[in-house]
């Protein structure tokens, strides 16, 4: 079974700093095919924004490997807005691609920043995530 998610930008950075972690796993679904990713326009672009950043030293090579992941095993969504606050306003995007992905598909956000967005089930950190993904099936 694949799984749709719309994965924080958090995720992503501690991936790519710890590839054996468990945000390392998360990505490893998404190369597996295991994992949808959903994005849109605005959180694409911060992906790049934030991997770019010269403090993380990411190699481009790695920086592609991963960008070029997400668009070619992902789903464009073009997002609806939806009334929440938010404690960064930043992060209200990546919620309003969720509601919109969930409208026709039951789909995930995976953060590690739980705090940051309204308490859903379907809001997870990646442990969590990862405990639903590997217990698929039993």
């Amino acid at each position: 079974m694949n799984f749709h998610v719309v994965i924080d930008t958090n995720v992503i950075i501690s991936a790519m700093l710890k590839p054996t972690s468990i945000p390392g796993k998360i990505i490893d679904y998404v190369a597996d095919g295991k994992i949808i990713p959903l994005f849109d326009s605005e959180t694409f672009a911060e992906y790049e924004n934030v991997v770019n950043r010269p403090k993380f030293k990411f190699s481009q090579v790695r920086i592609g490997e991963i960008l070029r992941g997400i668009i070619e095993r992902g789903q464009f969504v073009e997002a609806k807005d939806f009334e929440e606050e938010f404690p960064d306003p930043k992060d209200k995007i990546f919620y309003c691609v969720l509601m919109t992905a969930r409208e026709d598909v039951d789909a995930y956000l995976v953060t590690g920043n739980l705090k940051h967005f309204p308490k859903k089930l379907y809001i997870v950190t990646p442990r969590e995530l990862l405990d639903i993904l590997e217990s698929d099936g039993d």
